[in-house]
């Protein structure tokens, strides 16, 4: 039976799907905010190789998620999902005897791939099993594990990593990734709208096309919110703040997990409008906030209002695009969407810094706030042009 023809979205397979999805996270952000320390701690490497780290995982990451959606469809959701998160957690192994700047780099590059490959399946089974006229909030709940491990993940690692050596907190974080694995395999998943495929590639096996116009919109938020992810820990330091950066991403994660239940309920109820428009100015007012921070209390208003605006975007474009497609599709969808996304933060971090070093960081925040009202034009010209909006809710109906 498939699981979109129920009226509940927490069934025992979602909650599953959701574990792993969270325990994928967490790996992930710990090793974001761990290896670069490792690298210049124990591998001796400059902060310059320390970013490598980060920039040649995602990297594979991108290049890989196109070609997701036609694994998916040669595989299947149930064996792709496995067969990836059992390769990342093996190279979650690994850490613990790497020590070489290069040979960390190949592993980081080749994790990457299963990392997109993972969790590109992992909402796309997320979808298939949440009811049609519960997507949005459906989502937004999958979206909250990720959400969840961005705090749980870098806390955790940095309390530890002061008390063991970081071969034990590798080892350590395999072990949460084994969990996953073995999650994996109470996951059920219809399989009834899957088609034989051929082996051959076009480029719609590569990209939903139906799915562009929202990952645009996509790529121009993440954009702007890969300033926050990769710069306000020096900008914090800049203004005599860094003890409260903790703080921040508390208040961010709070503002954004109190809010969720709310926001994809408007969603389904309402249509995506009223949740996007409502973010995307709540999510600038809280960036040019961040320009101006230079006491505590400003910087956690503005890390609320941008946990309330970001936070609810990203499950909601999510939405959209899987929406746009048709079910069998909706790994093509999902793989589109982060195809976008994860170029949003990969050039954005690389233009900010750039931007940051020739005009500084208040600029750079006043300039991303400036692209989120860029992509409130770009989103009413995308949902004008696709019928998105009033009629949404009609259109998941029909799916």
């Amino acid at each position: 039976m498939s699981h979109s023809n129920q009226t509940t979205i927490w069934t025992r397979p979602f909650f599953m799907a959701l574990v792993n999805n969270f325990f994928i996270f967490i790996v992930f952000y710990s090793l974001l905010t761990v290896l670069p320390l490792y690298v210049i701690d124990e591998l001796h490497g400059t902060e310059g190789e320390a970013g490598l780290a980060t920039t040649i995982f995602l990297l594979s990451a991108i290049i890989v998620r196109p070609f997701s959606g036609k694994i998916i469809e040669l595989l299947g959701k149930k064996k792709t999902l496995i067969i990836s998160v059992m390769f990342f957690g093996i190279s979650s192994f690994i850490y613990c005897w790497v020590n070489d700047f290069y040979l960390l780099m190949g592993l980081r590059f080749f994790q990457g791939i299963w990392f997109s490959i993972a969790t590109t399946v992992l909402v796309a089974i997320a979808a298939d099993m949440i009811p049609p006229h519960r997507k949005g909030e459906g989502l937004g709940y999958f979206a909250m594990s990720m959400n969840l491990a961005v705090v749980v993940g870098p806390f955790i690692s940095l309390a530890l990593i002061q008390w063991i050596p970081y071969s034990a907190l590798f080892m350590g974080l395999a072990f949460v990734i084994v969990i996953g694995f073995l999650c994996s395999f109470g996951i059920q998943v219809s399989e009834e709208d899957r088609k034989e495929v051929s082996g051959r590639l076009t480029f719609k096996d590569l990209i939903e096309i139906k799915a562009i116009p929202i990952s645009l919109v996509g790529f121009l938020t993440s954009f702007a919110y890969s300033g926050i992810m990769s710069f306000i820990s020096v900008y914090a330091k800049s203004v005599g703040l860094f003890e409260s950066v903790s703080l921040f991403f508390v208040v961010f994660a709070a503002a954004m997990l109190l809010s969720r239940p709310y926001t994809g309920r408007l969603y389904d109820r309402s249509g995506p409008n009223a949740v996007i428009y409502p973010s995307l100015i709540i999510f600038s007012i809280g960036l040019i906030f961040l320009s101006v921070t230079h006491s505590v209390l400003l910087l956690l208003v503005a890390g609320t209002l941008i946990g309330l605006g970001y936070g609810a975007l990203l499950p909601s474009f999510q939405t959209m695009s899987i929406q746009a497609a048709p079910k069998r599709r909706t790994g093509h969808a999902t793989a589109t969407f982060f195809i976008f996304y994860d170029l949003g933060i990969a050039v954005g971090s690389f233009v900010l810094g750039v931007v940051s070093s020739q005009f500084g960081f208040s600029a750079l925040y006043l300039i991303c706030s400036g692209v989120i009202f860029v992509t409130i034009a770009v989103y009413h010209v995308v949902t004008k042009r696709g019928n998105h909006g009033e009629n949404q809710n009609v259109s998941v109906l029909e799916l």
